[in-house]
């Protein structure tokens, strides 16, 4: 369905700036609404991704091009955000690294080496692997997600288009249908934005369910930089009702570990 015109952008290389910008943003607007209707498919995935952390297994995300990305990008943010331990939540994008930089469209059409990726992993039954492919079709996706459950592991794919090949190979199928891109084939707009919300969600999720979130404040946060050095100092502060200057000697004393820092500051009172 993404490779469809949309009926109503036909005209958008004659339209204004501003013109442009709202119908862009008007079908933006669907991709909520569309996630919505199969958020019973997500808490699925929730609940796998759960089960393989806290089971001593592995989340892998496996995509191409724009959805391989969005896969590189979650799963890096979950290690200061989170305090996930490297290497628990990874990304596999066809043509490796580099393809983060620059393009590398062919590496898609390699199922085999999205295969060879799950042995070179040793991806087993502790594991779960997440396909993301905004056509359902791409071949290094579906070779990935077959081996994988031929080495025992659980999967799901992460895709918009209903006729999706993929979940053939998939244990969960999250296919939320947005609808004709603005500009036909550009699976970059509303299906990668979809793509992103969902990830957001998935592990967001998974990470409360793991007890990496207290209340609403992400106490297992690395404190890496300077800036989340001060968002270590506010979720103390938050938690406990500290001052700032207590605060600090709290998290001085504990090597700045967010969580302890608050027990410290409790156990004292």
């Amino acid at each position: 369905i993404s490779e469809k015109r949309h009926p109503k952008t036909v005209n958008i290389d004659e339209l204004s700036t501003i013109e442009i910008l709202r119908v862009i943003n008007e079908e933006d607007k669907k991709v909520a609404y569309a996630i919505e209707k199969v958020l019973p498919s997500v808490a699925e995935a929730v609940e796998e991704y759960v089960r393989a952390l806290n089971s001593g297994g592995r989340v892998f995300y496996v995509g191409a091009g724009t959805s391989g990305r969005l896969g590189v990008i979650d799963a890096a943010e979950l290690i200061p955000t989170f305090g996930m331990e490297e290497g628990r939540v990874q990304a596999i994008i066809a043509g490796g690294p580099e393809a983060m930089f620059r393009p590398k469209e062919g590496a898609e059409d390699d199922e085999m080496a999205g295969g060879e990726e799950m042995v070179k992993r040793k991806v087993n039954e502790k594991d779960f692997v997440i396909g993301l492919s905004a056509s359902g079709r791409t071949p290094f996706v579906i070779g990935a997600l077959k081996k994988a459950r031929e080495l025992g592991a659980k999967t799901a794919i992460i895709s918009v288009n209903p006729e999706c090949k993929a979940a053939k190979y998939a244990d969960i199928k999250i296919i939320p249908v947005v609808g004709e891109e603005v500009i036909a084939g550009s699976t970059r707009m509303k299906a990668g934005t979809a793509e992103k919300m969902l990830l957001t969600m998935m592990s967001t999720a998974a990470m409360i369910k793991l007890g990496r979130v207290k209340s609403n404040l992400m106490v297992n946060l690395l404190p890496l930089s300077r800036k989340l050095r001060e968002r270590a100092k506010r979720i103390v502060m938050e938690a406990t009702g500290a001052g700032y200057e207590e605060a600090v000697r709290a998290l001085e004393r504990t090597g700045y570990n967010v969580e302890k820092a608050i027990e410290l500051i409790k156990s004292s009172r």
